[in-house]
């Protein structure tokens, strides 16, 4: 990727330097070498804005706090500790809402003009997507690693061992990733970033707060525990309790998602990317900056 030509029309537009497939290894390369550029140009966007990184490790503390230490008391679990029960609740929001970015950023580059101008350099298009899923990945890795800090202070635990441990880390940052390539996609379609902020947020919050992140779906009325019993955010927070042995001996609803959490949430987030990361890539080629 080349950044320093000062004349617009003096750079070879991306189409024409794109490796023949006589050149599979140059072509890699030169993807990886794109993907990683905007990936640290993101990074270093977020560094430059301090208050994006702030608020994002700000707002899963404050909801450790509110539900753990105000709302804790008034919460009992079936067979379990409300803390433990409800921190990987705390992590399935989290990641979900910090996926967020992926489209309220690409729709931002795209009102600024910005992806306009990374179409006269010599480089991948798909890079562009590729280096905001990734930055945020590593912001959401940044905001797991808080959390995990807050969760031990009030008290959560993990019990199945480091490998499982790491294991449940690992599956939430997949699930986070897969459903960046969503929100990439809806920011490539709305005209402005407002839209996908609000839009999400109507989307997600019924989506996490009707599931068994924070009270136990066979509270819920019977057609919201119906709801909450299928709903996926419910098998990405049972998943993690598992890989943590959080589950203690909290009844389970009988339910594919939520009878085979781990393998739902693996196949759901490939398949989500074998769908998202084309289509977006195709939106992308086409999309012009507003």
């Amino acid at each position: 990727m080349t950044t320093g030509t000062s004349d617009p029309s003096a750079v070879v537009p991306a189409t024409a330097v794109e490796p023949g497939p006589d050149a599979p290894r140059g072509a890699l390369a030169t993807w990886l070498s794109d993907g990683w550029t905007v990936t640290w140009r993101n990074l270093l966007k977020l560094r430059r804005n301090p208050e994006v990184l702030v608020f994002a490790v700000l707002q899963p503390i404050m909801f450790v706090v509110l539900f753990s230490q105000v709302y804790g008391g008034s919460i009992r679990i079936d067979g379990g500790n409300y803390t433990d029960y409800l921190m990987a609740g705390i992590f399935g929001q989290t990641v979900l809402f910090g996926s967020t970015f992926s489209g309220y950023l690409m729709a931002q580059d795209l009102k600024e003009g910005l992806i306009d101008r990374f179409r006269t350099l010599p480089m991948h298009s798909s890079a562009v997507l590729f280096g905001r899923t990734n930055a945020d990945l590593v912001l959401n890795t940044v905001s797991m690693v808080i959390m995990i800090g807050a969760g031990a202070v009030v008290g959560w635990r993990f019990h199945d061992g480091p490998a499982a441990f790491v294991a449940g880390v690992a599956l939430l940052l997949l699930f986070s990733y897969a459903f960046s390539w969503v929100m990439a996609f809806l920011g490539i379609l709305v005209r402005t970033p407002e839209v996908i902020n609000n839009a999400a947020f109507m989307v997600l919050f019924p989506l996490t707060f009707i599931s068994n992140a924070f009270v136990q779906a066979s509270n819920l009325p019977r057609p919201l525990e119906v709801f909450a019993n299928w709903n996926p955010v419910s098998a990405l927070v049972q998943a993690a309790r598992e890989l943590f042995g959080n589950t203690g001996s909290v009844p389970v609803a009988d339910t594919f998602p939520m009878q085979h959490p781990v393998p739902t949430v693996v196949v759901g987030s490939l398949v989500l990317l074998a769908v998202f990361v084309p289509l977006a890539v195709a939106r992308f080629r086409s999309a012009s900056s507003r």
